[in-house]
């Protein structure tokens, strides 16, 4: 009489466990300026891409989004005798943001405390005060704005800004988290000058 022996089941193949995939951190923006209701400006009134934001002297100017402090500047050394363009802007902060862009302030009265290059700041973090310093002494108090691809510190023809901040500040100063796009190496320094259509505002959106 013949006897089964049992056999073993096959053990069941591992097919690998997936492994977590990391979500994407929201780009987080703000107006400037703030309160932002304090602040004025209008399109125009440069030769490239740049925005004077005007507001009391003294209103805090704060980073636009996180990212790290590029580029400070906490003494005003224009001499109009000499008028070096490198210095027209006084006090001066520039960071570059988690986006890759560079975002730049001056006229500033004051520097705030721990603002130095390599410092890591937050959207909405105080970087100085509104003020009318460097080649602005003689005009009402504002913030020179301007948005550019990060460059070298020293370079301030591309620092003063490469695209038209107009419609991006529209934008923060409705709530709309909208990333700047930046020209190409190719294209003129004033490519990205488009008024912003709404059907693409949103999170984070580059248009």
């Amino acid at each position: 009489m013949s006897t089964f022996t049992p056999t073993a089941s096959p053990s069941p193949t591992p097919t690998g466990t997936p492994s977590p995939t990391a979500t994407p951190i929201p780009l987080v923006y703000v107006f400037p300026v703030q309160p932002a209701a304090r602040a004025v400006f209008k399109q125009g009134g440069h030769g490239y891409g740049a925005t004077d934001i005007f507001a009391w002297k003294g209103t805090q100017y704060v980073a636009v989004t996180s990212g790290i402090v590029d580029f400070v500047c906490a003494e005003d050394l224009w001499d109009p005798e000499t008028d070096d363009p490198a210095t027209r802007g006084g006090l001066m902060v520039a960071i570059i943001g988690d986006d890759g862009v560079r975002y730049y302030g001056s006229h500033l009265s004051e520097i705030a405390e721990g603002i130095t290059p390599g410092v890591r700041v937050e959207a909405g973090q105080l970087l100085g005060l509104v003020g009318n310093t460097g080649n602005a002494r003689t005009t009402d108090p504002h913030v020179h704005f301007g948005i550019s691809h990060p460059t070298y510190p020293e370079d301030w023809r591309t620092r003063r800004g490469e695209v038209d901040p107009f419609p991006y500040l529209q934008a923060w100063a409705l709530g709309y988290a909208v990333t700047p796009i930046l020209p190409t190496p190719t294209s003129s320094p004033n490519s990205g000058e488009r008024q912003l259509p709404t059907s693409r505002i949103g999170k984070g959106v580059r248009w």
